[in-house]
C-alpha cells in the first residue's frame, strides 16, 4: 500500500484578497484526502504595497531580482505565509513535525512566459527555516525554462478531483486571473489561461471606491455593460493564440473604461471577463456537458448569471461538485508540492505547452538532512 504524504498548500497568486491555505494526505498521484482550510486576509495596506511591488516588478530582468521595496514586500509576503501556516496548524492542532512538505506559490509579480521568465515573489528557503518543514516552491520556473507557459499548474490535480464527475467538464478557476481545465471523457486534459478574472474589477473597485471587491457583484448589476468596449478588449492578440497559453495579471488597461461610471465600469470589466470564460469553448475538443467554478470570483453573482447564460450548459459552484471552491488552488500546490518531491511531473504539452511532461520545483529544507552512516 502506497504511504500517503502529508502536505499544506499555500495559494496567494495574483489574487490580492490573502492567502489560502489547506491540507491534503495524497500519494501526488490518484489519492487525495482533503483536510482543513482557512483563508487569511491581507491588510489593506500590505495591498497596497503589494500592488506598488507589481507596478516595480514589470523591468525584471532575473526571477531572482528583487529591486527597490521588491525585496522589502517578499520579507513581508514570507513573513505572513509563516505567520499563516502557523496559525492554522496550531487550529487544527497539528505540530509542524506531523507535515511531509508545503507547496509554497508565493505571488506572481511578472509572468512573461514569451521572454522565459515568471516571477514569483517570496522566499521558499526562508519560509522552510521559519516553519522548519521542508518547502517546495518556485514551481513554474522549470516549465517556463522548457520552453512552457508557466501555467497552469493545477490541471493535474483538476482532474483527479473529477475523476467520478460527469464528463467532458470544466473547471474554471477565477481569481486574479481566470483558467479553464478541459477534462475528456479518457481524462484528457487541456488548460490554459482564459483572460482577466477579477483583477480588472477588483483594482476598479480599488481606484473608484477604495474597497477590495465588488461584494456578490452588486455594483455590477446596478450597472450596464458596454458591448463595445468589451469588443475592444477582445482585440488583444491574446484571444486569438491558440492554447497552451498564460496570461499576466496586469495584461489589460483600465485606461478603456475610465470615461465609465462606477456601476457601468464594473458591469463592463465584469461582462469582459465571462466574456473571455465563455469563448474558451472555442478550443475545446468536445464541448463540456459541465461547468464547475472555483476561486474568488464564484461569489460574485452577477458574474455567476451572465457565464450561465453565455456557456449553455450547467454552471455549478465548486461546493455542488463536492469541491472546496476556495480550497482548491491551495490544495493543488500541496499535491504539485508531493509530485515534486517524487519527481513526478507537474506540467504536461496539453496544459502549459511544454514539449514533454515535466517535474519542477525547488525544494528547501526546513531542517538538516538526518545524518546517514556511511
Amino acid at each position: 500500500m502506497v504511504k500517503l504524504m502529508r502536505a499544506i498548500g499555500l495559494m496567494s497568486g495574483t489574487s490580492m484578497d490573502g492567502i489560502d491555505v489547506a491540507l491534503i494526505d495524497t500519494d501526488g498521484v490518484d489519492r487525495a484526502q482533503r483536510g482543513p482550510s482557512a483563508t487569511y486576509p491581507y491588510a489593506q495596506d500590505f495591498r497596497r504595497r503589494l500592488a506598488a511591488a507589481i507596478g516595480a516588478a514589470a523591468g525584471l530582468a532575473g526571477r531572482h531580482e528583487r529591486p527597490g521595496d521588491l525585496a522589502t514586500v517578499e520579507v513581508e509576503l514570507t513573513q505572513l505565509h509563516a505567520e499563516a501556516t502557523q496559525r492554522f496548524l496550531q487550529e487544527a492542532g497539528l505540530a509542524p513535525a506531523r507535515i511531509d512538505v508545503v507547496g509554497f506559490h508565493g505571488h506572481t509579480v511578472l509572468h512573461a512566459p514569451e521572454r522565459g521568465l515568471t516571477v514569483q515573489l517570496g522566499d521558499g528557503a526562508g519560509l522552510a527555516r521559519r516553519l522548519v518543514i521542508d518547502v517546495v516552491y518556485d514551481l513554474r520556473a522549470a516549465d517556463v525554462a522548457a520552453g512552457g507557459q508557466g501555467a497552469p499548474l493545477a490541471p493535474a490535480y483538476h482532474g483527479a478531483l473529477l475523476a467520478r464527475q460527469t464528463r467532458p467538464a470544466v473547471i474554471v478557476n477565477i481569481g486574479g486571473v481566470a483558467n479553464v481545465t478541459w477534462i475528456g471523457p479518457s481524462g484528457e486534459l487541456l488548460a490554459f489561461d482564459t483572460g482577466p478574472g477579477n483583477a480588472m474589477i477588483d483594482d476598479w473597485m480599488e481606484r473608484r471606491q477604495g474597497l477590495a471587491r465588488d461584494e456578490d457583484g452588486r455594483l455590477a448589476a446596478r450597472g450596464r455593460a458596454n458591448a463595445d468596449l468589451v469588443t475592444q478588449y477582445l482585440r488583444h492578440g491574446y484571444f486569438g493564440e491558440p492554447p497552451p497559453k498564460s496570461l499576466d495579471r496586469n495584461a489589460f488597461s483600465l485606461d478603456l473604461v475610465a470615461g465609465l461610471s462606477d456601476a457601468d465600469g464594473a458591469a463592463t470589466l465584469t461582462a469582459f471577463t465571462v466574456e473571455s470564460i465563455a469563448r474558451a469553448r472555442e478550443h475545446f475538443p468536445e464541448q463540456p456537458r459541465l461547468w464547475v467554478v472555483s476561486g474568488g470570483g464564484r461569489r460574485n453573482k452577477t458574474l455567476m448569471a451572465m457565464l450561465a447564460g453565455r456557456v449553455e450548459a450547467a454552471v455549478a459552484p465548486a461546493e455542488a461538485a463536492g469541491v472546496d471552491g476556495d480550497a482548491m488552488e491551495a490544495e493543488a500546490w500541496a499535491y504539485l508540492a508531493v509530485r515534486s518531491l517524487k519527481g513526478l511531473p507537474i506540467s504536461f504539452p496539453g496544459t502549459t505547452g511544454v514539449p514533454a511532461p515535466l517535474s519542477g520545483g525547488v525544494l528547501a529544507r526546513g531542517a538538516p538532512a538526518p545524518h546517514s552512516d556511511p
